[in-house]
């Protein structure tokens, strides 16, 4: 049974990555159709509820502790040639959050870095070892500095290795943005990558959108460049990314900016600006990534913006 102690509130499910035997590979954190199937099979249909559904009964406060909904984040396009026609054949209507900046002529590079990490490296830690290289830096202080927060990033999120988390600690903590996208890039360039190629493959398209929205699943914000840490942002340029995003997605649905009403946090990262950015754009429902009572919260589901997630790795693990 998937609901026990841990888990019995109402919360959504997280998906993220699909891959298959054709054009999506297999990388880390993918999942195959066999392994959603599996997923929902394991919650219980009957535990899931449209997405419409949810919202609507979150609102009038009548969720049960075994109600779900499905969530999908950043308009990735296996989701649509993978997940979407599961979705459809079991009538579940689902979130899809979407960053708009795949919509425009540079999208943020988050999917392409990873995209290329994945297929260009014999493994993960293969692409670790060639990023330090160029970085060039003694990490050891650093990583000896950030020890509990290593740990309590992988207790928060256990489908990351501890390489995995150091990684992000360096990339977000440790060198700017800038800098960042120079040794990505550095390292495409001596691989013979180019971005450009993968796109079509990589994000939705305004059609893609816009069928998602016909056939009644819900079209949600996260964020216009979906940066890492948005939390880090400030008040300003945090409600651009939101303001931006909400107009792009109103915009290419031909819908009033006041129909769009749900969102998630990018990485799972936010502060009380954006809950008050939130507020003040008429958000009604926002779901975070973890399943966990963090500091400050009085309960799992804190807030209206604040409902808890379940990664579709940890309920896999399960099963398995």
């Amino acid at each position: 049974m998937y609901f026990n102690k841990s888990n019995s509130f109402y919360h959504g499910i997280m998906f993220h990555h699909f891959h298959d035997d054709n054009i999506h590979t297999k990388g880390q954190g993918s999942i195959s159709e066999d392994d959603f199937y599996k997923i929902i099979q394991f919650i219980g249909r009957k535990n899931i509820l449209d997405a419409d559904i949810f919202f609507d009964k979150h609102k009038k406060n009548k969720l049960k502790k075994n109600e779900v909904c499905i969530t999908f984040d950043d308009a990735l396009k296996c989701q649509i040639d993978i997940a979407l026609p599961v979705l459809e054949e079991l009538k579940i209507k689902s979130f899809f959050f979407v960053n708009t900046s795949i919509f425009e002529e540079n999208p943020d590079a988050l999917e392409i870095y990873r995209y290329f990490r994945n297929n260009y490296f014999n493994s993960i830690d293969d692409f670790y070892i060639n990023f330090y290289k160029v970085l060039n830096k003694d990490l050891s202080g650093f990583f000896r500095l950030n020890e509990k927060k290593i740990y309590d990033t992988k207790i928060k999120f256990p489908f990351y290795s501890t390489e995995d988390v150091k990684f992000r600690l360096v990339r977000d903590n440790f060198i700017t943005k800038t800098d960042y996208d120079k040794i990505i890039i550095s390292v495409m360039d001596e691989k013979k990558f180019k971005p450009r190629e993968v796109h079509s493959i990589l994000f939705f398209s305004k059609e893609d959108l816009k069928n998602l929205h016909k056939l009644g699943h819900l079209i949600g914000l996260h964020s216009h460049n979906h940066p890492t840490l948005l939390e880090k942002l400030s008040y300003k340029e945090q409600k651009n990314e939101y303001e931006k995003c909400l107009s792009i997605i109103s915009k290419i649905l031909d819908i009033s900016k006041n129909d769009i009403k749900y969102m998630s946090h990018p990485c799972g990262s936010y502060n009380d600006n954006t809950l008050r950015i939130l507020e003040d754009l008429d958000i009604e429902l926002g779901f975070k990534q973890i399943m966990k009572l963090e500091k400050g919260m009085k309960s799992i589901n804190n807030s209206h913006f604040e409902i808890a997630r379940e990664d579709h790795s940890n309920i896999l693990r399960r099963i398995s």
